[in-house]
């Protein structure tokens, strides 16, 4: 069920419901509203995000200033995208100019953004500059505000499955700097060093 709704699988989510009996963590609507949001961004369209964004919860942007400033951002990258440079040079300086003012972070991504117009290709500009115009670009702005309103409706933004996978990773790199011990492989499902044990095990035996 977590992971349907923080993915944003609505119809599985309410099948599993429904046939587990297991009652829902949200509003199922809220979940048709993320992807409608989410399908908004990843297309570019920003203006209609941050319009159904302030439709479910204007508190998320109002209390938010960096993700106010990332779509901001995502939005100039539209222009830049799409050759409406004038347009793009005034978005900059009343929108996203004084913000650059207020936090050296936002002055440096405003400066990576507006480093686009030097080029006359993406493919001419540097990787850390082309990236901008990438579809991982737009995907990443539309993670980040998924997850900006999945938390504010209490929903967890990762997955528990993912959660538990981190704090396993991170509790065996722990370990590891005191004692040696099996390790779970989780490509192949199975005890690393257990089949290395066994394996000598069987040679063992072979040899007797």
């Amino acid at each position: 069920m977590d992971y349907l709704v923080i993915e944003g699988y609505k119809s599985a989510a309410e099948e599993f419901s429904d046939e587990a009996n297991v009652p829902p963590p949200v509003d199922f609507e809220s979940i048709e509203s993320r992807m409608v949001i989410r399908e908004a961004l990843q297309r570019g369209d920003i203006e209609e995000a941050i319009s159904r964004m302030n439709d479910l919860n204007p508190e998320i942007l109002d209390t938010n200033p960096a993700l106010y400033f990332h779509l901001q951002q995502q939005k100039l990258i539209e222009h830049i995208r799409h050759g409406r440079i004038t347009e793009a040079l005034k978005f900059a300086q009343d929108e996203l100019a004084p913000r650059g003012e207020e936090s050296p972070e936002f002055l440096a991504e405003l400066e990576r953004t507006m480093a686009l117009l030097a080029f006359d290709s993406s493919s001419s500009a540097p990787p850390a500059i082309s990236e901008l115009l990438s579809p991982a670009q737009r995907m990443k702005t539309a993670g980040e505000v998924n997850a900006a309103i999945l938390e504010s409706l209490s929903q967890g933004k990762e997955v528990k499955l993912v959660q538990l996978l981190k704090l396993l990773c991170w509790s065996e790199g722990m370990l590891a700097e005191r004692a040696d011990f099996p390790k779970i492989d989780l490509q192949e499902g199975l005890m690393t060093t257990g089949r290395k044990e066994a394996t000598a095990t069987d040679d063992s035996i072979m040899r007797e």
